[in-house]
């Protein structure tokens, strides 16, 4: 299992916490340092089943610097795509990959309901 995380950002810590808590196993990635490829995002966003906006990091200053909550309705999925692989602060986080699922964020009670 891959756990994509921002060590600073205190949602991450807490999923962190959570999959330790629980006994798993986890490869760590800071999205910072080791921002996912496009590559990567597009197999993911097709895994998770999830709309693409799901994947931008909302709240977060990179978004609104670059004024996206207007922008990303005009953009082509590729676009999106794109634009998330240039910076990993722009990615909603933390990120699971397992086996062939994929989970964007944490919530603790979406989190028991997983089949990780």
């Amino acid at each position: 299992m891959l756990f994509i995380y921002y060590p600073k950002c205190t949602t991450c810590q807490k999923a962190k916490k959570y999959l330790d808590d629980h006994g798993f196993t986890y490869e760590e990635r800071d999205i910072k340092k080791n921002p996912p490829t496009r590559k990567e995002l597009e197999l993911w966003y097709r895994q998770s089943g999830l709309p693409l906006k799901r994947f931008f990091n909302t709240s977060g200053m990179v978004y609104r610097d670059l004024g996206l909550k207007d922008k990303l309705p005009t953009m082509t999925e590729d676009a999106q795509l794109d634009l998330l692989a240039t910076d990993g602060m722009l990615v909603k986080r933390p990120i699971i990959v397992a086996d062939d699922s994929v989970y964007v964020g944490f919530k603790e009670a979406e989190w028991e309901k997983l089949h990780l």
